[in-house]
């Protein structure tokens, strides 16, 4: 059975950081690219970052580029999404994804496995 769990998410104000994590369970984890992706009520699910499983190159939506940063740690099946400068903008529910091998990363369709989310609110 596979298995993505998120966690990390809460209150926080503008400015401050969170760090997400995602272990992930029933999946070979090197076979993987990991996603996060947000969403709030009534848009459409957003992509945030992914991390791709070979090189562990990364990209990052325009949004939150230099400010978010993804990693994985293969010994640990985790991937994680470190938030920095946090802004009201950014409050959605978190979500980490798994996807096989394929070019269309920055896609929601593009991934398998989901995890079910981790709150993220942001007061200004």
């Amino acid at each position: 059975q596979v298995q993505l769990v998120e966690s990390g998410g809460g209150l926080v104000q503008a400015g401050d950081s969170l760090r997400l994590s995602c272990v992930t369970s029933g999946l070979t984890f090197n076979h993987y690219a990991m996603g996060w992706f947000r969403q709030t009520p009534g848009k459409e699910r957003e992509f945030v970052a992914t991390i791709r499983w070979g090189d562990t190159s990364s990209d990052y939506a325009v949004s939150v580029r230099g400010r978010f940063t993804i990693s994985r740690d293969n010994a640990k099946n985790t991937v994680y999404l470190q938030m920095n400068s946090l802004k009201p903008e950014d409050t959605a529910v978190y979500y980490c994804a798994a996807g096989p091998m394929g070019p269309r990363l920055l896609i929601p369709s593009s991934y398998t496995y989901w995890g079910q989310g981790t709150q993220v609110t942001v007061s200004s």
